[in-house]
Formats: structure tokens, sequence, C-alpha cells
């Protein structure tokens, strides 16, 4: 593949405007450049699926620097394309070729949130809380992968239409399950300077809290439009990182509540032991402040949605606070007609439940059911959220609301909330199990018995020396004998017998046990006869069931049958 302009000036010169093909994508714009990378916005020629392409050129005159670019640019697209979370954006492929290399990624109609880290386009203090819970549970998931970003920052965020945060560029990312002397991700002190952690700053060992420092600063900045240290150069930068404690968040901008100072200061701490241990902590606590800085809008908002959900047959079994705690874990979406909720044979790990309207699930072009209000979908992914793939496709058939929980959301939720979303699944499963046993009874062939009408089923005692004796309450010993009567024939199998009594089954005796002088001894019997038309299976001496005998029954046989 090669790089080349689709148009040239007419003096031969390349124009700068000009489309440039890299593979199957041509660009249509710049949307940005960094130090080694540009990123065009771009469409892939054969799909004309629309993409975001980061594309660099590598200088022909120093190869050394050429390597080491292109070892780097494909850990980066093997790292993002290991991680596959909603908030991080999606790889579709990567490229390396001798002059050039690019990786094709989603592309996000949006803005970085260096948009909004000026005084005068400060975002409201609940978005933002909004959009550091998404990153943070994203970066909880990227670090149990073993990936550590290393360049959180205001620009590697993105902001989308309808609140959709994105994480990009994994170009530092360290790649915590290789060795340190084999891997080109451990390259030590870089990123941003001021947004690196103390101990990146150090060149210690890091893992994914080192992420969660830089997001607290971004966090910091979003809110107060300037960073938590300010310097002249990049030494005291680093000094001040080191040693110094940040200023409180409310108390450069007034209008943040005093509840987030406390997590804030908590994400900056340089003590690893008192930082926010993974992104799941830092979300929770995000998650329980976020009601308490609402706005009148969001607040009006929520309790009529609220309204909707405790007439919501799925929630019946919820409690008011619990039903609070949905809404704060979920995510409220709109589907338009005939737009999909989900793909079969896509990875998701969300599921929820449909608040209005209808939706169609179908398999390979076949609709399995309709669903409408109240009903789960993508319960197979709450059940196993770590491997969920999707086994069929969800459409929207009119403009659907659908209240969506993110597996790792719900993972933070309450015990009750969870116990009862937990009944929720189960009871769906259930009877959509029930409702497809009827489907194909309708359909299914009748099902071929093995036992005939004229089979009997008999249990009997054989007596052991060729009589029987009855067993008063000292326990004569047995043989126990069940007698199966089935038309089938075979030859007969000698049985392992044992010695059964009144307490059940036990190894033979080595004598008999004296009858009780109080009662007459119980005189013997003629031996119970065998019967012909029977299958025999005895008790054997391993605990199991022996076969002894196999014949077609006789209906006019008069041989006497034990008691059934």
């Amino acid at each position: 593949m090669t790089a080349t302009p689709s148009s040239r000036s007419a003096s031969g010169a390349a124009d700068n405007a000009a489309p440039l093909t890299f593979g199957p994508y041509r660009t249509i714009e710049k949307v940005g450049a960094g130090a080694t990378a540009t990123v065009y916005r771009a469409v892939h020629t054969g799909t004309g699926q629309m993409v975001a392409l980061k594309v660099i050129l590598f200088n022909q005159s120093n190869a050394k620097l050429s390597r080491r670019l292109k070892k780097l640019f494909a850990t980066e697209a093997a790292l993002a394309m290991k991680i596959k979370h909603p908030n991080v954006v999606s790889i579709y492929e990567a490229d390396i070729e001798e002059k050039f290399a690019y990786i094709a990624m989603e592309f996000i109609s949006g803005v970085a949130l260096r948009e909004h880290c000026s005084f005068d386009k400060l975002l409201p203090a609940h978005k933002v809380v909004e959009i550091m819970f998404k990153c943070a549970m994203a970066l909880d998931f990227s670090a149990r992968m073993g990936v550590v970003h290393r360049d959180i920052k205001p620009d590697n965020i993105m902001l989308g239409s309808d609140d959709v945060v994105k994480i990009t560029d994994f170009g530092l990312a360290l790649d915590m399950k290789k060795k340190s002397d084999s891997d080109s991700t451990f390259i030590m002190g870089v990123g941003s300077p001021a947004y690196m952690s103390p101990e990146q700053i150090k060149d210690y060992p890091l893992n994914g809290q080192t992420d969660l420092y830089s997001l607290g600063t971004v966090m910091f900045e979003l809110l107060t439009g300037r960073q938590p240290f300010r310097a002249k150069n990049r030494a005291s930068l680093m000094y001040k990182i080191i040693n110094m404690d940040p200023e409180l968040v409310s108390t450069l901008n007034p209008s943040v509540p005093n509840t987030l100072d406390p997590i804030i200061k908590r994400t900056l701490e340089k003590d690893l032991y008192t930082r926010y241990r993974n992104g799941a902590q830092f979300a929770q606590d995000l998650s329980s402040a976020k009601f308490q800085i609402l706005d009148d809008a969001d607040s009006v908002r929520l309790t009529r949605r609220f309204k909707v959900l405790r007439q919501n047959a799925a929630f019946t079994d919820f409690e008011n606070d619990e039903i609070w705690e949905v809404l704060r874990i979920s995510h409220w979406r709109v589907i338009h007609e005939s737009r999909p909720l989900m793909v079969e044979g896509e990875e998701g790990g969300n599921f929820g439940v449909i608040v209005d309207g209808e939706v169609e699930v179908s398999l390979k072009g076949k609709q399995l059911a309709v669903y409408g209000p109240g009903q789960v979908i993508g319960e197979l992914a709450f059940l196993s959220p770590e491997r969920a793939r999707r086994n069929a496709t969800v459409v929207a058939m009119v403009d659907t609301t659908y209240l969506e929980v993110n597996a790792a959301a719900y993972a933070l939720a309450s015990e009750e909330c969870q116990y009862h979303f937990k009944a929720l699944v189960v009871g769906t499963l259930m009877r959509r199990t029930e409702e497809a046993n009827e489907k194909l009874i309708e359909t299914a062939p009748g099902v071929r018995t093995s036992m005939k009408d004229d089979s009997e089923f008999g249990f009997g005692l054989v007596p052991m020396g060729g009589e029987f004796n009855s067993a008063d309450d000292s326990g004569v010993a047995a043989t126990a004998s069940v007698n199966i009567y089935r038309p089938r024939s075979g030859a007969p199998t000698a049985p392992s017998p044992i010695v059964g009594n009144r307490a059940g089954f036990a190894a033979p005796t080595a004598a008999p046990v004296a009858p009780s002088p109080q009662r007459p001894v119980a005189q013997p019997q003629a031996p119970l006869p065998k019967p012909t038309p029977m299958t025999d299976i005895l008790f054997g001496s391993d605990g199991g069931l022996q076969l002894i005998e196999e014949k077609s029954p006789n209906a006019n046989s008069n041989t006497p049958r034990a008691t059934r």
C-alpha cells in the first residue's frame, strides 16, 4: 500500500488540502496533529465507513528512529485493540508499511475535553462528574487487562454527542503483562508533565493508579479552569507535583460543591496506599456525589423518569431508593425506529429494560419474539459479562426508550438493588424457557416409550440358602431383589447379592442372628418362585444394580409374581 495524494496543483506540488490515500482509506480533512502523527477524518473507499485515521510518516534518513516508531506504533494498535469498552475508542485495523503506518479507529463527532478547560467554558459540575465516572470505569477495565495508558489528559478524552465519552491515544500505553527487558512499552518518564503522577516523574514502576492520578488532574482542571500545579519551568513543576498539595477545588471555584473536595484530594494523593486503588473505587465515590450536585433541570428530568420506572412492571419489587439507584447507574436511551439495540455476534456487556416502545428479537434472519415495556433484553450479558457475545439481534420496531445498565456500573450497586435485578433476570429466563418449550411441543414428534402397557414392576426377597425366612426384629438375613417386568429378551447374568435387613442393606454376616426368645421362630416356607416373565435386578455388593435375567413375558404364564 502506498500513500498518495489524489490530486495535485497545477504547479505539480502536492496540495496540502488534497485528499490522501492510505490503503483503503481516503482522507477528508485533518483534525489534529502531534509530535509524530497526524489524525485525519477519512472514509473507507470500499464500505463508505467514516473513521479517524491516525497516520505517521517515517523519516527515511533516520532508520533507527523509524524502526523504533514502527515498533511503538504496532504496540499501540495491539494494546488498543485489546481493550473493548464502551468508553474506549474502538480500533478497526492497523497497517505498517515501509514509509508510513496508520491506525483506523472509531470517529467521534465531538470535541476533546481541552475545549472545556478554560474558565469561561467550564462544564456544570454534575456533567464533569458523569464524564469522570465513565473514564474511571474505562481505566479500571484497562488496568484489569494489564494496560496502563500513561498519557491521560484533556486532549486524549473525547466528548461526543449524547454525552458519549471516549478515551483515545494509547501511543504511550504500558503492557504490564510483558517483561520490562523485552517490551518496548517500558519507557519510563514518558507522558505530559502537568498530568504525570509523582511515581511517573520518579521513574518508579507503574500500575493503574498512575492513570487515576492523571484523571484526577483532568477533573481538577475541568472544575477550576486551571491545573493543580503551575510553574515557570519543568523542574519547578515536577518539584511541586512530588512535594506539594493542591488547593481545594471549592476554594478556586465556589460553585463546585465541597463534597467533591475529598474525592479529588484522594485521587491526587502521592501515597499509593492512600490514593484510590482502582477505578471502580473512584467511580463509586463519584456516583455517590452525583445526586448531591444536580441542577434544577436535571432534578425535574430525573423525577419524571423515576415516576415512569415506578409504574414499569419490571420494577414492581424495587424500593423507591433502589429505583433512584437504578437511575444513577444506568443510561436512559432513546432508540429510533428500525435502529438496532444489539447485533448478533457483537460483543457487549450491557443489559437493560424496555421502558416504552417495542422491539423485535431475531436470530439468523428469523423472528424469535417481540417484546414491549417491562421486558429485559441482553440478559445473557448480565449472567456472563466477561464473555458476553450477542446471540440475537434486537431492533426497535417503533421509537423505543431503553434503560441500559453497564455490567461494570451494576457491580457498584447496593446488594439490595443487585438482588432485585437478579430476581428480575432469573424470572425472565424461566418464563422464556417455558414459552420456548411450549413452541417446541407444537412441532415436536411423539416420544417413544421404553416400557409397554403390560410391563410391571415388582420387589421381592429371595432366600440366601434356597428358602425364605421372614425376618423378625433381630433382622434375619435375606437377599433383596428388584424385579422389573418388561418385554425384552437377553441372557441371564449372575448376581452379586448382598444381605438385607430392616435397617437397610449390608454385607453378609458370618452366622445367623439368634432368634428372639419372646417370639416363635418363623416356620420355613417354600422358596419364592422365580418369575419367568421378568427382568431381575439385584443390589450388588458394589452398591449398584445388577441385571439377572431378561426374557420376553409369557402372557399365559401362571407363575406367581412378586408383590408390586
